[in-house]
């Protein structure tokens, strides 16, 4: 399995010369088969980041599947300026969890995308787009073994995936809550069991890094989770190496080394989610 970093900002995008090392866009990452090369199917998160995509597939149509953890800005933005998916000869899922059982997937993109928001809805994308709400339990999407469970977050329905393809997994978390469920054992929030079965054992844990422990105090109730609390959960679950992800808007790349370097002597090895990255499992 390869992932390919797309987007690994959180809230918004953040140009500018300081940001060029880890990269501007918002969440999205993709996963391709090892014989597929550098073309990923299958998309999780359609932040702006998406539309480095459309690199990926040199300009062809996309044919695959784009699992939303949740509806914030950052997570689909870059929907209709996915090029490779606005085509007429896309074939395109796209799964989002719902409010509910009666939920309609469209509709719930449509708050967003669509006039006098935006000049276009969901429907009128170029291609074959069909959209629907995440199954329960373990469910197939382009060859891939997807677990989708739900995380506390600010703002509406967030999941987190584990994808499998048989012979390595990707725990995905990128927007996480912990001190919703209480302070934890080292005060960043609580490592409860839907994150730690996500994340048991996985090669790669993406994690939502978007603060610093000493700033949960001030800022956790926005939403987010600690670089160390993604450690943490790692460390705990026995994933094999860490991704910081959602790196805040005004970190810029020296910020962002700071932390990373702040777990060189962790027993999980921790790299900084990075734009144009991309790791073989």
């Amino acid at each position: 399995m390869r992932v390919h970093f797309c987007g690994v900002r959180g809230s918004t995008p953040a140009p500018g010369p300081e940001f060029v090392r880890y990269g501007g866009h918002t969440s999205c990452i993709a996963l391709s088969h090892d014989g597929d090369g550098p073309r990923p199917t299958l998309a999780l998160d359609a932040g702006t980041g998406l539309r480095r995509l459309s690199g990926l597939l040199d300009g062809a149509p996309f044919r695959g599947t784009i699992l939303l953890t949740h509806l914030h800005w950052d997570h689909v933005q870059g929907l209709p300026f996915f090029t490779s998916g606005d085509h007429d000869d896309a074939r395109v899922t796209l799964l989002l969890p719902g409010e509910n059982e009666h939920t309609h997937a469209d509709t719930l993109l449509a708050r967003m995308m669509s006039p006098p928001f935006f000049p276009i809805g969901p429907h009128q994308l170029r291609g074959d787009w069909r959209f629907g709400l995440l199954p329960s339990g373990t469910f197939d999407a382009e060859g891939f073994s997807v677990l989708a469970l739900e995380v506390p977050h600010k703002g509406g329905r967030t999941v987190g995936f584990r994808v499998s393809d048989g012979h390595s997994a990707v725990a995905y978390i990128p927007d996480h809550c912990p001190t919703a469920l209480g302070d934890g054992p080292e005060g960043t929030g609580e490592y409860h069991e839907a994150v730690l079965e996500l994340a048991r054992g996985v090669d790669l844990l993406v994690h939502d890094s978007h603060l610093r422990a000493e700033e949960v105090a001030a800022e956790g109730s926005f939403g987010h989770a600690a670089a160390e609390y993604a450690v943490g959960l790692g460390t705990r679950a026995g994933a094999h190496r860490v991704a910081l992800f959602h790196h805040r808007p005004e970190r810029d790349d020296n910020e962002v080394d700071r932390i990373v370097c702040r777990f060189t002597g962790s027993s999980v090895p921790v790299v900084g989610a990075r734009e144009g990255m991309v790791l073989t499992l």
